[in-house]
């Protein structure tokens, strides 16, 4: 049972990763080579030179849709969104972005992965607190994900783009994996634990990471413009709404379809 039940979250993982490629194409994508077209420009006046500026610099290699780079090869690759289309028109090394493959199959590659390994985790955790996954509550497992890994981590370091400022990437890289393992845990314990006290800690939890702070530049000037910065904070998380509204959907029709009907 356990078997089939991870191979379920595999062939969901892997329909939500497809979904995920379509959105980007769509709604980030555009927004990620515009803002690369002020990459080469110079300093607005009073910006310190880029040399300067290690840590811009550092966060326009690993931005991603989470607003932060992931802990490492592992975690990075399980950015539900990545921006693989950056220098679209530069000649690389041999070997290409991912393996010789062009920009769009590398990043339909790194989606379907990382869609596989969210829904692993997904039935991992329902397996291990004893409330399945159905077509009935998908939606609502989908929107807790969400919340745990964009929504919440986001308000302390929303999702940016490549040339705008950043703090130091370790420090971004132990708020962001903390808020998200606070936050899950949290909203475990406000979604389904009935006592009292279970729920005031499970608020505590999710406070605790905004209390602290998320680490901030020195210096936040940047050339890419504020409203395009703007706009793609809302598509970044509203296309990570739906991989994950869609993940847990047909994680639920999977299970109720093929598992629990026999």
């Amino acid at each position: 049972m356990i078997v089939k039940t991870l191979l379920a979250a595999i062939v969901a993982g892997l329909i939500a990763g497809v979904f995920m490629s379509a959105a980007q194409e769509l709604r980030v994508t555009p927004l990620i080579l515009h803002a690369e077209e002020f990459e080469g420009e110079a300093p607005a006046a009073g910006e310190q030179p880029a040399g300067e500026q290690p840590a811009a610099a550092d966060h326009q290699q690993h931005s991603s849709l989470n607003g932060v780079p992931t802990l490492g090869e592992i975690l990075a690759a399980l950015s539900p969104v990545t921006p693989a289309y950056a220098h679209e028109g530069e000649e690389h090394e041999e070997g290409g972005i991912m393996f010789g493959m062009s920009r769009f199959s590398g990043t339909l590659a790194a989606n379907l992965v990382t869609g596989a390994g969210f829904s692993l985790l997904l039935a991992g955790i329902s397996l291990v607190i004893g409330y399945p996954i159905t077509l009935a509550n998908g939606a609502l497992w989908g929107a807790f994900g969400w919340l745990a890994v964009h929504l919440l981590p986001a308000i302390g370091l929303p999702p940016e783009l490549p040339g705008f400022p950043a703090a130091e990437l370790g420090d971004r890289q132990l708020w962001w994996g903390a808020t998200i393992l606070f936050s899950a845990a949290g909203l475990y314990l406000l979604a389904l634990r009935g006592e009292i006290v279970a729920k005031l800690a499970g608020l505590v939890l999710v406070a605790a990471p905004h209390l602290y702070g998320a680490p901030q530049p020195l210096d936040i000037s940047s050339n890419v413009p504020a409203v395009l910065g703007a706009e793609f904070a809302v598509a970044a998380l509203a296309t990570t709404l739906a991989f994950w509204l869609v993940l847990g959907i047909v994680s639920g029709f999977i299970n109720d379809r093929f598992l629990r009907a026999h």
